[in-house]
């Protein structure tokens, strides 16, 4: 008598890099607005704010004005972007009714996931290094946690990228892709501590800026370059990972219930 051996499905790599593959080329087609204009835009935030504010403003916390808001900038361009990448890339199918031809493929909810969320993170993450590059040409850095800048920029692209996953499925049109990055998080970013220490903030405005979670993930960031944040950076860690579930969590729900994937 013979029994039959349960295997796990292997996953489907030819998918995953077909996906990541075809999202990387569309950046490369797109250069100009996906890496280009971001640069461009954060080096007006240096000439504007490193220059008018820097002159006015020597030193935070020890540390020089102008290498003080490279990390706000950085993550700034960094939750945008990521957002704006995954979010383009899932609603695309939606928008020219190829989503069909993607969820009868042999592929997985979570190799989808990957491949679309994958591609945007990398998009990110490069971005996110060129415009460290470029603000290294403007002030003088000292990363003191290298590793863990690096930790960070990874959590925070793939975190983000997973939220734009979510606002590509949820969105019926262009001006919703660009509702929740333009109208919540950009705000919040700049409310967040990009260009100033919350420590400044009297109260009740410091209480409230507690609540706002962009301020966790700026103020680790920030920690990692210069050993010190506005909150402790185990906190900071366990917002962005928190963050990260919650949208894991979402993704499944909407692939189990199909919602706004099959309409």
């Amino acid at each position: 008598m013979t029994t039959a051996s349960t295997k796990a499905p292997a996953i489907n790599t030819h998918g995953i890099w077909a996906i990541y593959r075809f999202e990387m080329a569309r950046a490369l087609r797109t250069l100009w607005q996906s890496l280009v204009t971001p640069v461009i835009t954060t080096s007006l935030y240096f000439v504007v704010f490193g220059g008018a504010l820097g002159s006015q403003i020597k030193q935070v916390d020890g540390v020089p004005y102008g290498a003080f808001i490279v990390p706000g900038l950085i993550m700034l361009s960094l939750l945008t972007q990521s957002i704006s990448n995954a979010s383009i890339g899932i609603y695309f199918p939606k928008f020219t009714g190829t989503m069909f031809e993607l969820l009868s493929a042999p592929v997985s909810p979570m190799e989808l996931v990957v491949g679309f969320v994958g591609a945007a993170a990398t998009k990110s993450i490069v971005l996110g290094l060129i415009i460290l590059g470029t603000a290294s040409l403007f002030v003088s850095l000292h990363i003191v946690h290298p590793f863990a800048m690096l930790a960070f920029l990874l959590l925070t692209s793939v975190a983000f990228s997973l939220f734009g996953f979510i606002i590509g499925v949820w969105a019926k049109g262009f001006e919703q892709l660009n509702f929740v990055p333009a109208l919540l998080v950009t705000p919040l970013t700049f409310l967040g501590g990009s260009f100033y220490p919350i420590s400044v903030l009297p109260e009740p405005w410091h209480t409230i800026s507690l609540f706002n979670p962009v301020v966790y993930l700026i103020s680790g960031f920030r920690w990692a370059f210069f050993g010190r944040g506005d909150v402790p950076v185990a906190i900071s860690l366990g917002v962005t990972a928190l963050f990260l579930v919650a949208c894991l969590g979402v993704i499944s729900w909407i692939f189990r219930t199909g919602w706004r994937l099959k309409n």
